[in-house]
């Protein structure tokens, strides 16, 4: 199956996740390994979710959804599958919940989540994206960088 991407820089990669909640359930990944929350820099989070808050209008609209859940799983107890720090952005409407609990996961085809991707792409802008990670802290560099630059 191949990957529907929704946008892509040097520091995150956005795409559908093939077992959506929803139409619409992105996922926000940050480039750089982290198991959990609790270990990337605060300043890393910041634009990790400042990211999100971005990509979750372009996802609302996209779909025309009613409302969404950002979640984010830190380890086995809490179902986190991927030991990679991920956000879901899944799309919410009002009749998928009449019980109160959440929808159902589902496999995803392809062509729904490519299809589903480009329309939120089409609304992504990433003049927008740049200019607000202008203005957060920079993304710590890796270890081997930072000796690189030390010479």
């Amino acid at each position: 199956m191949p990957i529907a991407e929704v946008y892509q820089d040097d520091n995150f990669l956005v795409l559908m996740d093939k077992y959506p909640i929803n139409i619409g359930h992105t996922l926000v990944i940050p480039k750089k390994h982290y198991d959990n929350l609790l270990l990337m820099p605060p300043a890393e989070v910041g634009r990790l979710y400042s990211l999100v808050t971005i990509i979750s209008e372009s996802v609302v609209a996209s779909v025309n959804a009613d409302g969404f859940n950002v979640g984010q799983n830190n380890g086995i107890a809490a179902n986190q599958i991927v030991p990679h720090v991920h956000v879901h952005i899944v799309p919410r409407f009002k009749p998928d919940s009449p019980d109160g609990k959440w929808p159902k996961r589902r496999v995803a085809s392809s062509d729904e989540l490519l299809e589903t991707a480009e329309k939120i792409r089409s609304r992504v802008n990433p003049s927008r994206i740049q200019h607000t990670m202008s203005q957060l802290p920079p993304m710590r560099q890796r270890h081997q960088e930072l000796l690189d630059h030390a010479d």
